[in-house]
């Protein structure tokens, strides 16, 4: 008996953390919903190349104070910056005329990564409740750093 109470709790555990995830929406998606509620925008750019990328995508956005805290005070958006998405903001659609489906690796930038003046990669965005984009904060954090930065 004791055995299948020790099975369930690492079940559950186990469950619990996987399901620490922030609820990734598009940047069109999360712009709607800023205009019935407005809460500002988190921006994750990165590119599919980017290692530092990666590890802020597994270490810090997996993080559950940061997935609590991002998901309680922003709308989250994940935009890949070589992407071939196209998006609306402030009535200017953007896109990536130059993308290459069949490229590996590096792609052409999407216009809108021209549009905020990308430096690096991974490359964090807010755009607060006003539609203003604030200032970026370029490369991998922690989740205690990244935390401290939006707090």
């Amino acid at each position: 008996m004791k055995k299948v109470f020790l099975a369930l709790f690492i079940l559950l555990g186990t469950l619990s953390i996987q399901a620490q995830e922030i609820k990734w929406l598009t940047l069109d998606e999360a712009l709607a919903k800023q205009k019935k509620n407005p809460k500002p925008i988190f921006i994750d750019v990165f590119t599919d190349w980017c290692g530092p990328c990666k590890m802020l995508d597994t270490n810090t956005f997996h993080d559950a104070s940061v997935v609590d805290y991002i998901s309680k005070n922003y709308y989250a958006v994940k935009f890949n910056a070589e992407g071939n998405s196209t998006v609306t903001y402030q009535g200017v659609t953007y896109s990536n005329p130059g993308y290459d489906p069949n490229r590996k690796g590096r792609n052409s930038a999407h216009d809108l990564t021209r549009f905020f003046q990308v430096q690096g990669y991974p490359s964090m965005y807010i755009i607060d409740k006003k539609g203003n984009v604030q200032s970026p904060i370029v490369g991998y954090r922690t989740p205690e750093q990244l935390l401290n930065e939006l707090k």
